[in-house]
């Protein structure tokens, strides 16, 4: 890739410097310039012409969500948000996600040289998956939203019944992940089957983007617990920095979290959710990869396709980065490819229309 060029706006000077410092070891990252508040930073945007921006969340004056929105609106571009870690800072987080910001890094409260510093590689990575990010206008998300929305009413107001009850989904995605999760499972029915989530997320971040998925959605949103058994008409979210795996106790799926070592630099895995339900759900299995860089999934989501579970990704045009799914694609992973707003559609169909497949074999009907 060319030479990334980032503006920092931060209102601490130990930060600037940090995230100017650490930013700045990356030979394919040119930090050309730093501000104090946002309005400096607005004046820096426009004689500057980064491709990326940091921007801390808490600012005197204008503060960075306020900032954002406006910036969404007028001159839309990737942004990384600097959020505190602490609870208030994790919602402001997660509404920077809905506000457009490409991802998030968490700013320690105290020691913030040093935790950033700790950070580093992750910000590098972030910095550079924001880079390589289509950001969608206010525009362009207005129409995929209500085009998605309307698409699902017409299939939740068809007489659903209730999906098999071996029927699972596994949702994997990364960067611009939050949002194209949201728009899947904001329109999806309440009576879906279980469906596991692994977002790579900042850890601390996980609990509020349940939360706030929970509020919006029809389905119940919660954290992956060891030990619970996956319901139908509940969301599982990997908990931060821990793998969710699928087995099973005799009959049952069981959900499973693990400390093992990251897998395609991550924890939790894409690749690890899908390859155990490729290995405990089979052909009752269906795989969902999203946004994201890298390649993390593609080799699970295989597996799945493989086991005689279908797949689903997400197409290049409504991807924030089409890294993971590009990856599933050369892979021969993916049963289909589909924009974001129709995915929860076919989703939808798909599954219940196995469901009266399987009732109509279990009446020894002919199919």
């Amino acid at each position: 890739m060319s030479s990334c060029r980032v503006l920092i706006i931060d209102d601490s000077a130990v930060s600037r410097r940090a995230l100017s410092d650490i930013l700045s070891t990356d030979p394919d990252i040119d930090v050309v310039g730093t501000a104090p508040d946002a309005m400096i930073g607005l004046r820096k945007i426009e004689a500057l012409s980064p491709d990326v921006l940091t921007l801390d969340v808490e600012m005197p004056g204008m503060d960075g969500l306020t900032f954002l929105e406006r910036l969404m609106k007028s001159n839309p571009m990737p942004v990384v948000m600097v959020s505190a870690y602490t609870e208030a800072g994790s919602d402001a987080a997660i509404r920077s996600l809905e506000l457009g910001a490409v991802d998030v890094v968490e700013k320690p409260r105290y020691e913030v040289r040093e935790g950033l510093s700790n950070l580093s590689e992750l910000i590098i990575d972030k910095v550079k998956g924001a880079a390589l990010a289509r950001v969608a206008s206010p525009s362009m998300r207005f129409f995929e939203h209500n085009t998605g929305e309307s698409a699902v009413i017409s299939v939740t107001q068809e007489s659903l019944g209730h999906a098999p009850l071996e029927q699972l989904v596994a949702i994997g995605a990364s960067t611009g992940g939050p949002q194209a999760i949201r728009q899947v499972l904001e329109v999806l029915p309440a009576s879906m089957p279980p469906v596991l989530v692994v977002q790579h997320i900042t850890p601390s971040f996980t609990e509020s983007f349940a939360k706030s998925l929970d509020t919006n959605c029809q389905l119940s949103v919660q954290v992956g617990r060891d030990g619970v058994c996956p319901e139908p008409g509940n969301v599982y979210i990997a908990p931060g920095d821990r793998h969710m795996l699928l087995t099973r106790a005799g009959t049952d799926y069981v959900l499973a979290l693990a400390d093992h070592d990251r897998v395609n630099r991550h924890r939790p895995s894409v690749d690890e959710l899908f390859k155990s339900v490729a290995v405990h759900a089979g052909q009752s299995g269906t795989g969902i990869l999203l946004t994201g860089m890298g390649v993390d999934g593609a080799i699970g989501l295989k597996m799945i396709r493989e086991s005689g579970g279908r797949t689903f990704v997400q197409d290049e045009a409504s991807s924030v980065v089409f890294g993971m799914p590009r990856a599933a694609v050369d892979l021969d992973a993916a049963d289909t490819v589909l924009g974001i707003s129709r995915i929860a559609e076919c989703l939808t169909r798909y599954v219940f229309r196995n469901s009266e497949a399987d009732k109509r074999r279990r009446r020894g009907d002919s199919i």
